[in-house]
């Protein structure tokens, strides 16, 4: 690979890799060969010059005192973080002979690979990875655990889940951002939804939490967890009643519509107020509202998902622009991830892989502890991902890893929970390091990530790890000796016409370019939905609880009557990639839990207070904030923060529903019940 020569001063422009909506375009200043400066770029639109607060760290990370810079055997018991460092042969080797004797034992399929979204950068993510698991016969998850409940939900309607371009919203005169905190997880949306609203837009929270976006917003409507169906369904009722709907558009676009119709007759104002408890006047505003200040645009991303029953709050939401028609108005429509658009230029597509035996991501602790699977895991390879603090039902995740027959290797960056249960810990090259295509799921920019400066240390990339994985063990193909910028190209060889003009050397030479969608491009509207007729799907749609909820079947209810969300709050780190660090961490540097004022006087526990929140997952101690920023029977509590902040040495996630439906789908982490109680 090449890399800028380390006597000068230069530039380099790059793509922020995280699992973000915004991907935003960074510039790199690199003085004799090292980074000093890292800036979002001016001239990108989305970008605008600004980062978040997490990235504007970024540096601080490359160079981070505690950063993983050689290959580590574990020397002391699982967990204890007990390592001694070895070379780069001695760890290939040792990984290579041991993977192998698990194969020749227990076959391929006792191996498993997981990753997720620690890049989102498409070569680094997985390619070679893919490659290297898919020669060896690997079991493989189903990455589920965010964004695919919401692609399924709108794909039942519409066949494949396009929708609008987000930056069309500066056209909308009403905006509904449903479930999503646009100023804290896609900040780079808001100044579009801003130019909206100075435009004479009103925009709209619906959210069971009053977020800093609900706080920004000319409207929040606090809707109960989990009740959206009903809410959506009661705005159909209105609209159908008061002939906002657009009956041309349903004749010409849809089917379904009758038994869909007959679905909202029964969702009354006075039922569904008393469902979501929104009060009746405010469901007429929202309806009207949305019906008549057109046009109407819904913002929503993976917030709603996370259910037992959250794809169906997804497929209802995207129901709502087929009744009014908005579709085809400039600003109408449902803007939510824009990954469908890459994925369809680029033809990423696993149709042509082999079918490798696969487990839900969420599962992870229940797989790790069958001792009935057939053939068993018997060796664990995590890359882009931190699984013990991530994956719901933690302490089974955690009893799983701690496994003393379970040969884990871990590829990373830092000594993350996960890394501290391996056997063998390989590290790994940052965004500023190594060459990668980034995709984007909030805006329709292609990326190319160039290296700033040399991997630092013994780090290296993903790429070059499986490579020399594949070589030890003996896989000689073509395959695996492609470079990274092979790669990049093979992903950039389409003849798509979204691709028109769009290769290697353009995105070289100007790093980033919009897909090639004519201006005028309606999603639905300029080409039929991928559906078997053409048309929109409707059809029935009913509200149910869903199981581990207040009013659900689980009979937990008497015993834990409060439910728990899991929620991205902080500004300073995104998931688990920042949640070990001190630097990122709010003030007080430990998770809090928000619990409504009536629970807490219920309670009897006041601000500060230090609590026990616990279910028979799980239990956790920490302090209790008082807030009405939540609603009574509802607590919430930060997602993504390492073990080491509680005393029980866990997260959220020690709590965490992890069923999904039939291993398909978002875990239903948000449908969690739990008690509380002071500590004297």
């Amino acid at each position: 690979m090449n890399h800028p020569s380390s006597a000068d001063s230069r530039v380099i422009r790059g793509v922020c890799h995280h699992d973000c909506p915004d991907s935003c375009v960074w510039d790199v200043r690199v003085d004799n060969g090292r980074a000093v400066r890292l800036r979002g770029n001016t001239d990108h639109p989305t970008t605008a010059g600004e980062l978040c607060p997490k990235v504007n760290r970024f540096l601080d990370r490359v160079y981070h005192p505690e950063r993983l810079l050689q290959p580590l055997r574990r020397v002391g018991p699982k967990g204890s973080g007990e390592f001694e460092p070895i070379s780069w042969p001695e760890a290939i080797s040792e990984v290579a002979t041991r993977l192998g004797r698990v194969i020749d034992d227990n076959g391929g399929s006792s191996v498993l690979q997981f990753s997720f979204d620690g890049t989102q950068g498409l070569i680094q993510k997985g390619v070679m990875a893919d490659r290297f698991f898919d020669a060896i016969g690997a079991s493989d998850i189903r990455r589920h655990m965010c964004g695919v409940t919401a692609w399924m939900g709108a794909a039942d309607v519409y066949g494949l889940p396009f929708g609008v371009d987000p930056e069309e919203l500066a056209h909308s005169r009403t905006v509904i951002l449903w479930g999503t905190n646009t100023r804290l997880t896609n900040r780079h949306l808001w100044p579009t939804i801003e130019a909206a609203r100075r435009r004479g837009a009103t925009i709209v929270a619906i959210d069971p939490i009053r977020t800093n976006t609900a706080e920004s917003a000319d409207r929040f409507i606090q809707i109960r967890p989990g009740t959206d169906v009903a809410l959506v369904l009661v705005m159909i009722h209105i609209l159908d009643r008061d002939a906002l709907i657009d009956r041309d558009w349903i004749d010409n676009h849809t089917s379904g519509w009758a038994k869909l119709r007959e679905s909202a007759s029964a969702m009354t104002p006075d039922r569904a107020a008393a469902i979501t408890g929104v009060d009746v006047t405010t469901i007429e505003w929202l309806a009207h509202t949305y019906g008549e200040q057109r046009p109407a645009a819904i913002r929503t991303l993976v917030g709603p998902e996370h259910r037992e029953h959250g794809r169906d709050i997804m497929r209802a939401v995207a129901m709502l622009p087929a009744i009014t028609g908005s579709w085809s108005e400039a600003g109408g429509g449902l803007a939510r991830s824009t990954q469908i658009y890459f994925e369809t230029a680029l033809g990423i597509d696993d149709a042509d892989r082999p079918d490798r035996r696969r487990f839900n991501m969420a599962d992870l602790g229940a797989v790790l502890g069958d001792g009935n699977l057939t053939p068993p895991v018997k060796a664990l390879v995590v890359h882009n991902s931190n699984p013990a603090v991530i994956c719901p039902d933690q302490n089974s995740v955690v009893q799983g890893l701690s496994r003393p027959d379970l040969f884990s290797v871990v590829v990373e960056q830092f000594m993350t929970d996960t890394a501290r249960y391996a056997d063998i810990v390989l590290p790994t090259t940052t965004q500023i390091e190594h060459l990668d295509l980034s995709i984007a799921w909030g805006h329709l920019y292609l990326a190319l990530n160039q290296p700033a400066i040399a991997p630092v240390g013994d780090a290296f990339p993903n790429t070059e790890i499986f490579r020399r994985l594949a070589a030890e063990m003996g896989l000689d193909g073509p395959e695996f000796t492609d470079t990274d910028e092979e790669l990049v190209r093979q992903l950039l060889d389409s003849d798509h016409e979204w691709l028109n003009d769009i290769d290697f050397e353009s995105l070289r030479l100007q790093t980033w370019q919009r897909l090639s969608l004519a201006g005028d491009h309606r999603p639905h509207v300029s080409s039929p939905p991928a559906t078997d007729d053409g048309l929109a799907h409707l059809g029935s749609l009913d509200y149910i609880a869903g199981f581990e909820t207040p009013g659900g079947l689980s009979g937990l209810e008497a015993e834990f009557p409060l439910t728990l969300m899991s929620r991205k709050q902080h500004a300073k780190f995104l998931n688990a990639n920042y949640g070990g660090f001190p630097e990122h961490s709010p003030a007080g540097g430990a998770p809090t839990l928000s619990i409504h004022p009536t629970d807490a006087a219920a309670r009897r526990i006041a601000g500060g207070d230090t609590v026990r929140v616990f279910n028979r997952r799980g239990s956790l101690t920490l302090s209790a904030e008082i807030s009405d920023a939540t609603q009574p029977g509802l607590v919430t509590m930060p997602f993504g923060w390492w073990h080491r902040h509680s005393p029980e040495n866990r997260g959220v996630n020690a709590l965490t529903n992890p069923d999904s439906v039939d291993g398909v789908g978002s875990a239903a982490f948000h449908e969690t019940l739990v008690e509380v109680r002071g500590i004297d």
